[in-house]
């Protein structure tokens, strides 16, 4: 598969097709991403962009390997080899970086190896099984990605194999949305009489859409807090400590009855003899 550069992807997100799609992806991440939370947010690719405009989070990088029409990236770096610490991240996004990379598992080892425990990637990406996947095999894309235009020379990754990728890593999808249920069409006037394949695409063909944004959470199980031994002895002293009271009560508690019963014996033994 040949790969583009990002050049190829900004020229055409100055298509009409490319606005309508990138217009509708921006709608979904500024509702997702404020409900974010952490210290530290990257964006891989579109460093024209500002995909997390609508983040809470303080610190956001735009990582890419090459500037765009002149509009460098906070940090330049290659996406599987990422300059940061083991989690160390919390938010990631990704959008259409898997599907135009001839690696796209060694990135996603390497953004698992940079996101903290309980970390969120938003993952963006053109569904083969669509309208948009049609178009590819039209374009002369293939099921390969070899030859055609961009951004149907690249390789499209379905939604179910996206999720397995993400499980294989320890990674849960939680939540996403399809869009873009109309016809790949070039022109404004054409996207506007298909407007009715959107309100009912969520109904009728739900896995049908020409994209998928799907978030997915990183979860490490059977984690525990580990306490130095001077915290386990003081925490064994008080359990011990704990125990010893609860003994000095119930004896105290068993005394207590048989003086009682001592005493009524007592009493009825004088009444008796009166």
């Amino acid at each position: 598969m040949k790969q583009p550069s990002l050049q190829d992807w900004h020229d055409w997100l100055n298509t009409p097709l490319g606005e309508y799609v990138l217009a509708r992806e921006r709608a979904w991440l500024d509702t997702v991403t404020p409900d974010i939370f952490g210290f530290h947010a990257i964006q891989l690719g579109c460093p024209e962009l500002d995909l997390l405009r609508e983040s809470r989070i303080v610190h956001r990088l735009t990582v890419a390997p090459e500037a765009v029409n002149g509009n460098e990236p906070t940090l330049r770096a290659q996406f599987h080899e990422l300059p940061f610490e083991p989690q160390s991240i919390d938010l990631c996004v990704l959008p259409h970086v898997l599907e135009f990379t001839e690696s796209p598992h060694e990135i996603l080892r390497e953004i698992d190896r940079v996101m903290r425990p309980e970390g969120r990637i938003l993952i963006i990406g053109f569904n083969p099984w669509s309208l948009f996947g049609v178009k590819k095999l039209w374009a002369g894309g293939g099921r390969g990605g070899n030859g055609g235009r961009y951004p149907w020379q690249g390789q499209f990754v379905s939604l179910i194999r996206m999720k397995d990728w993400l499980q294989l890593l320890g990674f849960e999808p939680s939540s996403g949305k399809l869009t873009c249920y109309i016809p790949p069409c070039e022109t404004p006037e054409w996207q506007r009489r298909y407007q009715f394949l959107e309100r009912a695409g969520d109904r009728w063909w739900g896995v049908s859409g020409g994209v998928y944004m799907l978030e997915a959470i990183k979860r490490v199980q059977g984690a525990r807090l580990i306490t130095p031994k001077w915290a386990e002895q003081k925490v064994r002293e008080r359990k011990f400590a704990t125990s010893v009271r609860r003994e000095e009560q119930r004896d105290q508690l068993r005394d207590r009855r048989q003086q009682l019963l001592k005493n009524k014996s007592a009493e009825n033994h004088l009444r008796l003899v009166k």
